[in-house]
């Protein structure tokens, strides 16, 4: 039998998007000054520059008082060629007024924010020594995230983990979509403050926080993490709810009652506010583009669901 493992990854994907888009960048080692680093993301071809874009991810057209808003369900990594739109995801976003995000990544407070979160612990020595190794396999400077809480830095860690199969935070939905959506009769709203994602990534039990430490390790040490994270960057970019909403089809652990509430906090949990911030909106005559991580997209108290309850007609747009 495997060991069991908790479902530490699922906090970056369902909670980690100010985190990981904000500080993933910072401190990287030169890649000529280290060859074990993760490989430089591919060039692509002259005939991938060519081809026509093509959309990924999962799209909703959702209706109500005569005005349409569109729900976009997207993922924290992504590959240069992606910065250009598919053709869907584009034309619902050129007819939107309001940009709705978790958190606009380009709000140059972030990482004041974060760094301002108390640190309620010490590394024990053995801790310091694996934390320093992790940093050292990801090509990253300790001394670039020292002032932020331990988690913090083990979840920028873990969304690093992507540049080992061709992605990076820094192509990320959210980065593209806040990039290409300002200009001219268009705003960016953010759908939740940062010290609300940062409850949501920080345990406040102090026990919790620890074991949620050395779990987050042993999945960096293990390469459990780099797989269960490509398994859901490739269920995502086919548009795969079906594996999205079942997470023994992909978080590599054996599920239990504790990992189901753990999901239900991070996911569940906010999705009432992020329904009512996308919802205020519209409410406001505005045409909306909102832009929430995937797994807010699945199971019974998914965003979908919840504009189908405040009586929207909600239609899956098929890619």
């Amino acid at each position: 039998m495997r060991p069991r493992r908790r479902l530490f990854l699922a906090r970056w994907m369902a909670a980690g998007l100010a985190l990981g888009l904000a500080l993933a960048g910072a401190g990287a080692v030169a890649q000529d000054a280290a060859p074990a680093c993760p490989p430089a993301l591919p060039q692509s071809s002259a005939a991938e520059q060519a081809a026509a874009p093509r959309d990924r991810g999962l799209l909703w057209r959702a209706t109500r008082d005569g005005r349409v808003l569109h729900l976009y369900g997207t993922l924290h990594v992504g590959q240069p060629q992606w910065k250009k739109l598919g053709p869907r995801t584009a034309a619902a976003l050129r007819d939107s007024e309001v940009l709705a995000l978790e958190i606009d990544p380009l709000d140059p407070t972030l990482a004041e924010a974060m760094a301002a979160l108390p640190h309620p612990r010490q590394f024990t020595a053995a801790e310091r020594e694996r934390l320093d190794r992790a940093y050292r396999r990801a090509c990253m400077a300790p001394e670039s995230m020292a002032t932020l809480h331990p988690l913090l830095q083990l979840t920028t860690l873990t969304v690093l983990e992507a540049r080992w199969f061709g992605m990076d935070p820094s192509f990320s939905a959210e980065l593209v979509l806040a990039a290409q959506a300002r200009g001219p009769g268009r705003r960016v709203v953010a759908l939740e403050t940062v010290a609300t994602q940062l409850r949501a990534l920080v345990p406040a039990d102090e026990a919790e926080a620890r074991t949620q430490f050395e779990q987050g390790l042993a999945q960096l040490e293990n390469q459990s993490a780099r797989r269960v994270l490509h398994r859901l960057a490739a269920a995502w970019e086919r548009g795969d709810l079906a594996t999205l909403e079942d997470p023994a089809a992909w978080c590599d652990c054996t599920l239990a009652e504790a990992d189901r509430a753990l999901m239900a906090r991070l996911t569940d949990a906010r999705n009432a506010q992020l329904a009512a911030g996308i919802v205020a909106q519209h409410r406001a005559g505005k045409r909306v583009f909102a832009a929430v991580g995937a797994l807010h997209m699945a199971g019974p108290q998914s965003l979908p669901r919840l504009l189908e309850q405040q009586g929207f007609k909600v239609e899956r747009v098929r890619f």
